[in-house]
């Protein structure tokens, strides 16, 4: 079984992960209703290819297009998008805590020396040098 939960939250950010998508999305926060033609104007592609990101945004729930006569116009609805970040909120505050809890451990004072150097490494000699140069040996 699918749950549509997070169907949703995979449309969401598969129509954020696309750039053009996403300037789209700024420019919708930006002015209150735009039409087709006007958010396409930016942009180095086709009304065509703008129609198909409309698409996608419209699919994952993102825009609202209402059209009048011949003209489309596009809203913004950030419903989706608000669950995406309460969904990054989780894993935010899991590695938050993860990051704190490491932070706390390595902070003991009585769990690490003073000085984190290996005792053997006092002991260890350097190994001697070799008597030929580094590199192919001649053949024989």
């Amino acid at each position: 079984m699918v749950n549509n939960s997070s169907t949703s939250l995979d449309r969401t950010f598969a129509a954020l992960s696309d750039p053009t998508r996403r300037a789209l999305l700024a420019r919708l926060d930006a002015e209150e209703a735009v039409t087709v033609s006007e958010l396409a104007r930016p942009f180095p592609v086709s009304l065509p290819a703008i129609m198909k990101h409309l698409d996608v945004l419209s699919d994952a729930g993102l825009i609202v297009r209402s059209k009048s006569g011949r003209t489309v116009t596009c809203q913004l609805k950030a419903e989706p998008m608000e669950q995406a970040m309460n969904w990054l909120a989780h894993y935010q505050r899991y590695w938050t805590q993860q990051l704190d809890r490491l932070a706390a451990f390595l902070e003991e004072d009585d769990k690490w020396p003073a000085n984190p150097a290996s005792p053997s490494s006092a002991a260890s000699t350097p190994r001697p040098r070799k008597s030929t140069k580094p590199g192919r040996s001649p053949r024989k």
